[in-house]
């Protein structure tokens, strides 16, 4: 059966995740993880695409931004890949693949979704039970988000900036989205979109993106519900 080709779209945010293969750790030290930081900021700048918010777990990474370009997202995947694997396999003496596959996407209603999916990935290591709050976690966006910390990395997105006219007061706003649990249904919702390459969003915004791309949106005959497999790539 052929793959979905991805949805990307310029202008158009995406939330991004890939993992480590057989869920392998992808990530051994502080060290692995400042310096994928430190790439990622350099080739999200070399390919046109702002990066909005990030976490790194141990096997896995998820990221939400958008591209400049139609290949924006796909030429900063690919270099990354490849120079961090360079990297980790000559650092811990081993050969072979890291990553599943290829990295998995939907396109989002920023309206509607934007806010919701930077708490989905910067909650992640809450989820995990690593910590008890997010602020306590180093490696996502969320001290850059709700605390002001200075980074070269995170772009807010517009939809970010109407939180409040200032920084504090967006910061604040921000924080107090916080307080309540993200609603189990929400949480599936962008597990299955992202896992399975549609579009996250209402019926009008998936008409919207499949007359842009011209490829499927949404779970028509050929989408369907998750199949077992793709059930089994939902994460944390």
């Amino acid at each position: 059966m052929a793959r979905r080709q991805r949805l990307s779209y310029p202008g158009i945010t995406q939330h991004i995740i890939q993992r480590g293969n057989n869920r392998q750790v992808c990530f051994g030290d502080d060290e692995d993880m400042y310096i994928f930081a430190q790439w990622l900021t350099d080739y999200a700048a070399e390919y046109g695409v702002a990066v909005h918010a990030w976490v790194f777990m141990t096997n896995h990474i998820h990221v939400l931004a958008t591209p400049v370009d139609f290949n924006s997202v796909s030429l900063l995947m690919q270099a990354l890949g490849r120079r961090y694997v360079r990297y980790f396999n000559r650092r811990y003496r081993r050969t072979g693949t890291l990553r599943e596959g290829r990295y998995r996407s939907c396109l989002i209603d920023s309206e509607a979704y934007l806010l919701t999916c930077q708490r989905y990935i910067e909650m992640n290591p809450v989820r995990a039970g690593m910590v008890t709050a997010p602020a306590e976690y180093r490696w996502s966006s969320y001290r850059s988000n709700a605390h002001g910390k200075p980074s070269t990395l995170v772009v807010p997105h517009e939809i970010y900036h109407k939180l409040g006219p200032t920084a504090e007061s967006r910061q604040a706003a921000y924080r107090a989205l916080f307080t309540e649990q993200l609603p189990v249904e929400l949480f599936e919702n962008i597990n299955q979109s992202t896992c399975s390459g549609l579009a996250l969003g209402n019926d009008r915004f998936r008409d919207q993106i499949e007359k842009l791309t011209g490829k499927l949106a949404g779970r028509g005959k050929s989408g369907g519900l998750l199949n077992n497999r793709n059930r089994e790539l939902m994460f944390i």
